[in-house]
């Protein structure tokens, strides 16, 4: 669907808004934010139907700035359409939050608030972020972590339309209550991290600093330093996993002898056997299961409007 009026004003900025036809609860947000976007801009109002209308509309966006009017899905899919379309570094990128989590909002400072956010899209102006490219040639915004954490974003997924941001925490207790651990062999610039002998519940790499609606699993992550932040925990047992989820609700993980903690460019995950193949959550789309996986930081790679 496309809405776009004739334009009044020559002098006022034009702006190719993508929607999410999936927003459901949010859809009051949404239009509040197309409202103030309209108050600063000509806006056309795309809501693509799947990721070939969305590539679509990129293709013909222009010279106009694209605001994403949904959660981190919705802007890892729109960068990885435009990364595919070879526009990514040449688009100036905007968001507003409207998602579930919205961690990468949480990571760079935008508005939580859907009217501050649209006002920030039009008048802010946009900053080179990194993003993590994967062996496959897929990307990350914000952060791609395996183990418990992607089993808890597995099982979050069918249960967010009816609880929303309560969906990670529930699928975080579900899961680990039932899963054992992986074996994963862990690099970070060529330096083994872990070794797989002893069973690993998670691995995240993040430019961004939470996950799962701002649970700060790299707290000191940023998205312009040009690393990754990369957190490993051997936290298997019971009362293991109970203390270093209460540590990492905190963001105090990173002070227990069952976690390391490195920061780099390039991250790989090797599993050991067969049966300790994982899935990851990428932006919180779940992937896999893998055996291996490299993981390697872009600086600067796409442009966000940001604060200040």
């Amino acid at each position: 669907m496309t809405i776009r009026p004739a334009r009044d004003d020559a002098s006022r900025p034009e702006v190719l808004a993508i929607g999410n036809v999936a927003a459901g609860s949010a859809q009051e947000a949404l239009a509040a934010a197309v409202v103030e976007l309209r108050r600063h801009a000509d806006v056309e109002l795309v809501v693509p139907a799947d990721t070939e209308e969305l590539r679509a509309a990129l293709e013909v966006a222009g010279d106009r700035r694209v605001v994403v009017l949904g959660g981190d899905g919705s802007v890892h899919v729109c960068v990885a359409a435009l990364d595919r379309l070879a526009r990514l570094a040449e688009v100036e990128l905007a968001l507003v939050p409207l998602g579930t989590g919205n961690d990468l909002a949480r990571a760079t400072g935008i508005p939580l608030d859907a009217e501050d956010a649209a006002r920030l899209a039009v008048t802010g102006r946009p900053q080179p972020l990194d993003l993590l490219r994967d062996d496959d040639g897929g990307v990350t915004v914000n952060a791609v972590h395996a183990g418990i954490g992607a089993e808890a974003s597995a099982r979050a997924a069918d249960r967010k339309p009816l609880l929303r941001a309560a969906a990670y925490p529930v699928g975080a207790v579900q899961a680990g209550a039932t899963e054992r651990g992986w074996r994963l062999r862990v690099c970070c610039d060529g330096r083994v991290l872990h070794d797989g002998a002893d069973p690993l519940i998670m691995v995240a790499v993040g430019v961004g600093s939470t996950i799962g609606g701002g649970t700060p699993v790299a707290p000191d992550a940023s998205p312009t330093d040009g690393l990754a932040d990369v957190v490993v925990s051997a936290a298997a047992g019971p009362l293991a996993r109970v203390g270093y989820a209460l540590a990492l609700r905190d963001g105090a993980h990173g002070a227990r002898d069952d976690v390391q903690v490195c920061r780099g460019r390039v991250i790989e995950v090797e599993a050991l056997d067969a049966e300790d193949a994982f899935r990851t959550a990428a932006d919180g789309e779940i992937q896999g299961p893998f055996t291996r996986r490299r993981w390697t930081v872009e600086p600067g790679a796409w442009r966000l409007v940001l604060p200040g």
